[in-house]
C-alpha cells in the first residue's frame, strides 16, 4: 500500500468513527434522531459535573471512584496510533466527554495532535498523566530506570501540555509492587492508577468485542481503561458515548473526582 492510499484508509477511519450516528439512523429517521442500539451524536453535550465534593488523592492502589457516585472515569492509556489518538481527542471536542490520558510521550501522536488536545486540557475537559516515558515493565528496571521513566515523560508533558501528569501514575501493563509505589509516591505520584473494568483493546479486537467490554464495565464508580493503539475501537466511539448517555453517567476525569 502506498502512502497516499494508507493516509487516505487512516482518514476514512476517523470520518466513520466520528460520523457513526448518521450512518446508523434507521430508515425513516433522521441523522440526528437515535435509533435501537444507534449513537445519539445529535443529542446534546455532556456537560461538565456539578456538585460534586472532591476526595483527597489517595495513598496506594486507586481502583475506582470515591463515594456513592453515578460518576465514570473513562481512561486512554498508550497512544501508538496517532489516527486513534486524534479520535479521541475530536470525540472530546465534539461530545463534550470527559476522558483521562495516560500518555506515553515517546510516541509520536502526543506531539502531532497537541494542537487539538492542549485546549481541551487547558479547558480542565481532560486529563493529562503519566504512564512512563517509553511504556517499560518498571519491576524491570533499577531505581535509577524508573526515575529516568517517570521525569523524562514529565519533561515532555510539561514542554507539550504544561502539566507534569502528577499525581496519577499508571504503570505500564499494572504491573507494580509495594517497593515500586514507595518509589512512586517519592517522585509524586501517590496514586498508581489501576482500573475496574476494561475495553480489552490493548491489543487488535473487533468493534463488537470493545462494545461488549463496555456495556459490561461502564458501571457507576469504575474506572475503565481502554487504549488510542488500534483503530476498531474508533468504530465504536458513538456507541461508547451512547451506553454512558443511556446509564445516565456522569462521565468524569481523576482531576473532577479528586482534590489534585
Amino acid at each position: 500500500m502506498d502512502r497516499r492510499t494508507f493516509l487516505a484508509s487512516i482518514a476514512a477511519a476517523v470520518a466513520t468513527g466520528l460520523a457513526a450516528c448518521s450512518a446508523d439512523a434507521t430508515p425513516g429517521q433522521s441523522a440526528g434522531e437515535p435509533g435501537v442500539g444507534a449513537p445519539r451524536w445529535g443529542a446534546s453535550r455532556f456537560t461538565p459535573p456539578k456538585g460534586l465534593t472532591k476526595a483527597p488523592v489517595p495513598y496506594g492502589t486507586l481502583f475506582r471512584l470515591p463515594g456513592d457516585t453515578k460518576t465514570v472515569a473513562l481512561t486512554v492509556d498508550d497512544g501508538t496510533n496517532e489516527a486513534v489518538i486524534e479520535g479521541y481527542a475530536k470525540l472530546a471536542r465534539d461530545t463534550g466527554l470527559r476522558l483521562t490520558f495516560f500518555c506515553n510521550g515517546v510516541n509520536s501522536g502526543w506531539t502531532t495532535h497537541a494542537d487539538l488536545l492542549r485546549p481541551l486540557h487547558d479547558e480542565n475537559q481532560i486529563f493529562i498523566a503519566n504512564h512512563t516515558w517509553s511504556h517499560h515493565d518498571l519491576l524491570r528496571l533499577s531505581t535509577t530506570g524508573i526515575t529516568d521513566q517517570v521525569r523524562r515523560n514529565e519533561a515532555f508533558l510539561r514542554k507539550t501540555y504544561g502539566t507534569l501528569g502528577r499525581p496519577f501514575m499508571r504503570p505500564p501493563y499494572g504491573s507494580h509492587n509495594r517497593a515500586l509505589d514507595a518509589q512512586l509516591a517519592d517522585l509524586g505520584y501517590p496514586a498508581v492508577t489501576m482500573w475496574l473494568g476494561s475495553l480489552g483493546d490493548s491489543t487488535m479486537q473487533k468493534p463488537e468485542t470493545i462494545i461488549a467490554n463496555a456495556r459490561q464495565w461502564m458501571l457507576p464508580g469504575h474506572i475503565v481503561i481502554g487504549h488510542a493503539n488500534h483503530v476498531p475501537v474508533m468504530k465504536v466511539y458513538g456507541q461508547l458515548v451512547e451506553v454512558i448517555r443511556a446509564r445516565a453517567l456522569q462521565p468524569v476525569h481523576l482531576g473532577d473526582v479528586f482534590a489534585v
